[in-house]
């Protein structure tokens, strides 16, 4: 069934800003999409939203305006398990792009060699009610199972309220798990809420969660050999306007406050996870 009851799509910025901050060389944006465009790429017949067409050409573009080297490519819940657009945009990317896919219990293991050739590099775990629909866990088990020879990892979407009945899932799977949004806290709450302390003593105690930072200091100074840093361009369901990437790439600074904490985030993690 083909959702479009959902509010419109929320188009991402059409002039963004040039940044003032410098990126340092080889920096990576290790969270952004591809959609479509769906004329080559349809969506999903059971997504949950229409995004606006955001093909690599734009992505690739607006990466170098931003001053910036690389692209971690994650596939999106509009494309469910077709991972063709960004197998497409990783071949075409001069190996500049890596890939994170969402799969299928029923995937082959000659398409997951396919898909690592291209540079896919793991797989998605979403738990956002509100985006997909419920996989059980004993699937993603054996999904988790299937990639790790491949010495790929799994990314976890989910939201803080959901931690608590999620964490013992996480501790159990049997690669590097990377959380996206730092699970999505109520940044008005602020850090001492029970719920971020929680997701602080999870990463305390397992050393193969690392965590995605679009704006959290305090991550970034306690974590600095286990955060990343992505601009969640085209921004997929954003309430009223998309944010101006030149404008986000700026916060940069603002939570990564010394030359080395910098390289550490945008240039020595992201290689690390994705390009050795």
């Amino acid at each position: 069934m083909n959702k479009n009851t959902n509010p419109p799509y929320i188009p991402f910025h059409p002039n963004p800003s040039k940044p003032k901050y410098k990126a340092p060389a080889g920096a990576v944006d290790a969270h952004c999409h591809v959609f479509g465009p769906a004329s080559r790429f349809p969506y999903a017949p059971e997504r949950k939203y229409t995004p606006v067409d955001a093909p690599k050409e734009k992505l690739f573009a607006l990466r170098d305006f931003l001053g910036l080297d690389k692209n971690v490519i994650v596939q999106a819940s509009c494309h469910g398990k077709d991972n063709a657009a960004l197998i497409d945009a990783l071949e075409n990317s001069d190996n500049r792009a890596r890939g994170i896919a969402v799969v299928g219990e029923d995937v082959t293991d000659s398409e997951l060699r396919a898909m690592d050739k291209a540079g896919v590099k793991g797989v998605r775990f979403n738990f956002v009610k509100r985006l997909v629909d419920f996989t059980p866990r004993d699937v993603l088990e054996r999904i988790a199972a299937r990639i790790a020879p491949l010495g790929w990892h799994i990314v976890v979407y989910f939201e803080m309220p959901d931690l608590p009945e999620l964490e013992s899932f996480f501790t159990s799977l049997p690669t590097t798990v990377v959380v996206d949004h730092m699970g999505r806290p109520d940044v008005r709450e602020g850090l001492e809420h029970p719920e971020f302390q929680r997701y602080l003593r999870l990463l305390d105690r397992q050393r193969n969660i690392w965590t995605k930072v679009p704006f959290a200091r305090a991550l970034v100074e306690r974590y600095s050999d286990r955060v990343i840093w992505g601009t969640d361009w085209p921004h997929p369901n954003m309430p009223v306007e998309a944010p101006d990437d030149g404008v986000l790439v700026d916060v940069i600074a603002k939570i990564a406050l010394t030359p080395s904490l910098q390289h550490a985030l945008l240039v020595d993690n992201p290689m690390q996870l994705y390009w050795t």
